[in-house]
């Protein structure tokens, strides 16, 4: 009987500290993508190492999915294999045996779902506002950003060379630093 975490943020810039602190575990799988769908690396490690009487340890259920559906089946699998989830900013034991149980995850993860959706929105309607693309996410060369700042390229310089905002560079620069202490 194992304590198993998986962590999951978004994107590469964002932390993953915060989720878990404090809990002891015997292992931990982390993934930095979206929660779309269950299509992540370290979620499969994860489901491919956890065996019956572990528990999966969550920090809060839109980490593990944004999806509904991905939600009761991939926690039901889980509980049909004797493995325990626990969501930890829910306070809750995610049970699919039970009539109350099923209810109160398809509630949780209903509302995990609608924020997802509601983000997207947000999104498209400020891309509709300004155009502009952007250098976030994906679009962001890290390495040659570091490279540029490594030669001595100024903060505005390399912005502008990769497009990206000169509040990104500082970002990757001060990563950098923190890096070398």
């Amino acid at each position: 009987m194992s304590n198993i975490g998986y962590v999951r943020v978004s994107s590469v810039q964002q932390s993953t500290e915060r989720q878990l602190s404090g809990v002891t575990l015997d292992k931990v799988f982390t993934d930095s993508v979206s929660g779309k769908d269950t299509n992540r690396e370290g979620l499969k490690e994860c489901l491919a190492y956890l065996r019956e009487g572990d528990t999966l340890h969550v920090h809060s259920l839109d980490r593990l999915s944004r999806s509904t559906i991905d939600t009761l089946a991939l926690i039901g699998d889980l509980n049909e294999k004797g493995i325990a989830v626990h969501l930890h900013k829910e306070k809750i034991i995610a049970d699919t045996n039970s009539a109350m149980g099923k209810l109160m995850l398809t509630v949780i993860a209903a509302v995990a779902e609608a924020e997802r959706a509601l983000i997207s929105e947000r999104r498209a309607e400020a891309r509709a506002i300004n155009p502009r693309p952007r250098g976030y996410g994906k679009n962001v060369n890290r390495d040659g950003i570091i490279e540029a700042l490594n030669v001595g390229g100024s903060i505005a310089k390399v912005a502008e060379k990769f497009n990206v905002g000169k509040s990104t560079v500082q970002r990757i620069k001060k990563e950098i630093q923190k890096h070398k202490q």
